[in-house]
């Protein structure tokens, strides 16, 4: 079995609970990968992206259209722009929350957007 993908088991219930995630992981028994594909729709689920993003760009055109066209064009483009960045970010946020969040570490398992290597030996 490969070590980085995830299995089916993982995937439906983590082999490791957060607990003993979180102590493997301090100690340097295992290593995590970040799969940033699987963490950016993680992330852009958890957070709604999508319909903050129509929310901020609906706003910028009625902006526009009320006139204030600098104002309504920067807001479109903060509705445009950021979404991508927040998904460009979103490995590296992810690792950085797993060892505080235990739902966000059993969300991001079974999204398959965490990959534990070495977790038979912890």
């Amino acid at each position: 079995m490969n070590p980085l993908r995830p299995n089916t088991e993982a995937a439906v219930h983590p082999a490791l609970t957060h607990a003993q995630f979180v102590a493997a992981w301090r100690a340097g028994a295992i290593r995590v990968h970040v799969d940033s594909a699987a963490a950016a729709a993680l992330l852009s689920a958890r957070l709604l992206l999508p319909f903050v993003a129509i929310a901020v760009i609906g706003l910028g055109i009625a902006l526009v259209l009320w006139g204030w066209l600098w104002l309504g064009l920067g807001t479109g483009a903060i509705g445009i722009v950021a979404p991508r960045l927040i998904k460009r970010g979103a490995g590296g946020f992810l690792l950085s929350q797993i060892a505080g969040d235990a739902d966000l570490y059993a969300a991001g398992v079974r999204a398959g957007a965490i990959m534990i290597e070495g977790q038979e030996s912890a």
